[in-house]
């Protein structure tokens, strides 16, 4: 038998198996699982890489303690970053590119009007204003966009009579519309703080100077809604003519007197606070409160009546104001204390008695010269406040008559 022998280099294969097309194709087929298991085995090690890198980005998360995204609208903070910036150091030019929506908040500014509070430190003096222990919180208060804000007060009624069917009707009265203007004036604060404190990042700047403007504005508002004189600020309550309640006229505050000059009733205390409370109109007694200061409030609470009971009660819940004969008390200590001729307490419906008009707006400009090395902030904010119904407020005067 005859060895077979090897085809010379370059030579073409022409056995039988070679030339079989079953062979080819199961070649191919070898070749196309090979490609598949690499592209697999590719894909595989991008997608471990994928989530290697995933897990790596949440840890980091957790670490910096980053907050979660929010689907929920986010406010812009572009005037809030703006104003922080002027505040701390001056630069006005991201101020002088904003303008916001709404009449009242344009950021447009003039030579010296200063910039506009952002929304978020005027909304934090707003609600501290609203918390200080001033008639404020339960008189009318209204947003006005003008220098004044008048009220309309019908001071008389109709006239009316019984007629007959076939009898002749007469002529009734005619009511008498009263105009009642309250100007608006500007209330100024002026803190400081020095440029170094402005320079500490760690500082919030808005948050302080949002409470200094607060407590100097809320101081002389409080006074002011009891005590003012008109003259560049708000008319107070006791500012108008106090007249005996038996005597009362349109244009002034009727009192009803203890009996004693300077002090309660030895004998009958309490019927003073309860003649107060009648002297007040029906109409207006449901929506009545009362108005004292800390040291009347310490006389008033020990009054009993007939049956040996507390006029006094204190609030049931948190935040309930302290109620006398049912009627909440609010604690004003710009209130006089009593004393010879004093009207030291008041009783009313405040909401229908008492108008504070204001703008809502609040400006501040910078003054980093004048009191140098200290930043002077120059706050301002236009309000007013006057009696709106002469007929709503009763004082309780402590004299013999």
């Amino acid at each position: 038998m005859s060895t077979p022998q090897p085809q010379a280099r370059g030579a073409i294969d022409v056995s039988p198996a070679a030339s079989n097309p079953a062979t080819h194709v199961k070649s191919a087929l070898a070749g196309f699982m090979r490609d598949l298991k690499d592209f697999q085995s590719a894909i595989d090690t991008k997608l471990n890489q994928q989530e290697e890198r995933l897990t790596m980005l949440d840890q980091k998360t957790q670490t910096t303690g980053r907050p979660a995204l929010s689907a929920s609208y986010e406010v812009d903070l572009s005037h809030k970053s703006a104003m922080e910036t002027y505040v701390r150091n001056g630069d006005d030019d991201a101020l002088r590119g904003l303008t916001l929506e709404g009449k009242s908040m344009s950021t447009a500014v003039n030579g010296d009007g200063g910039f506009l509070v952002d929304p978020q430190t005027s909304a934090t003096i707003q609600t501290v204003l609203k918390s200080t222990a001033s008639i404020r919180s339960i008189a009318n208060v209204v947003n006005v966009e003008s220098t004044s804000y008048d009220v309309l007060i019908d001071t008389s009624d109709i006239g009316s009579g019984w007629v007959s069917e076939t009898g002749a009707v007469g002529e009734t009265s005619t009511p008498t519309i009263d105009r009642i203007s309250i100007p608006l004036y500007e209330l100024s604060a002026l803190p400081k703080a020095s440029q170094r404190l402005l320079d500490d990042a760690a500082f919030d700047i808005e948050s302080w100077l949002a409470a200094r403007i607060a407590d100097k504005f809320a101081g002389s508002e409080a006074s002011a809604f009891i005590n003012g004189d008109g003259v560049d600020k708000p008319t107070g309550i006791l500012a108008h003519a106090q007249v005996d309640n038996d005597a009362w006229v349109w244009g002034a505050l009727g009192y009803v007197a203890t009996g004693t000059n300077g002090g309660f009733d030895t004998f009958n205390p309490a019927d003073a606070i309860v003649e107060l409370v009648y002297a007040l109109g029906a109409q207006y007694r449901s929506n009545g409160a009362f108005v004292m200061n800390s040291k009347t409030a310490g006389q008033v609470r020990k009054l009993k009546d007939a049956d040996g009971r507390f006029l006094w009660s204190d609030g049931l819940a948190a935040g309930e104001p302290a109620r006398l004969m049912g009627y909440p008390v609010l604690v004003a200590e710009d209130m006089p204390d009593i004393a010879s001729d004093a009207a030291a307490i008041a009783f009313g419906d405040f909401k229908a008695g008492y108008t504070v008009a204001e703008r809502p707006d609040v400006r501040i400009l910078r003054d980093p010269f004048s009191a140098k090395p200290h930043v002077l902030f120059y706050a301002t904010k236009r309000v007013g406040g006057d009696v709106s119904d002469f007929a709503a407020i009763k004082l309780l005067k402590f004299s013999v008559s």
